[in-house]
């Protein structure tokens, strides 16, 4: 849902896997990235981190995504997560500390005690936008416009996609 939505606002998105370039979701989804991950630069506006308990789990063992999460929330750029991957690769890496966020139900037990949990669809804080699940992943990724580009655009997006939430 990010790739489409953010690509409809024309903003230049890539793909990065984690093991490859072809990744097979918890669903058994096949995406195909636009790249690797290892030797990726950090030097991006955004970093969107999908969710999957698994998957979430996959990116939290991986030095290269904390490095990525840690460099640019210190830089300020857009941090966004959903489903577990903000309780399970945000959290531990001290990204949420003093944040309000929110995540899969049930996954918030890994957030630590410097962390406000929200029983909210999206949840904004400062850099930081989380998510809860697929069926959030359209609110989501509209707020990931709004932060990266304006309101306007997103309620444009909203409008074509017949997203009438909130």
């Amino acid at each position: 849902t990010p790739v489409d939505i953010l690509r409809r606002a024309g903003i230049d998105i890539t793909i990065a896997g984690l093991e490859g370039i072809s990744i097979r979701g918890s669903r058994q989804i096949i995406v195909i990235a636009d790249k690797e991950l290892e030797g990726t630069e950090t030097d991006y506006d955004a970093v969107i981190l999908p969710g999957g308990g698994q998957g979430a789990k996959n990116l939290a063992r991986s030095e290269k995504v904390n490095t990525i999460i840690k460099t640019m929330n210190n830089n300020g750029k857009i941090i966004a997560a959903i489903c577990a991957s903000p309780a399970v690769v945000l959290a531990p890496a001290g990204i949420l500390n003093n944040k309000f966020a929110t995540c899969y139900p049930g996954e918030e037990e890994n957030f630590s005690s410097y962390t406000t949990f929200k029983e909210e669809n999206v949840v904004v804080d400062g850099n930081i936008i989380t998510s809860r699940a697929p069926g959030t992943a359209l609110e989501f990724s509209l707020t990931i416009v709004e932060k990266l580009i304006n309101r306007d655009m997103k309620e444009k997006i909203a409008a074509a996609t017949l997203f009438y939430g909130e």
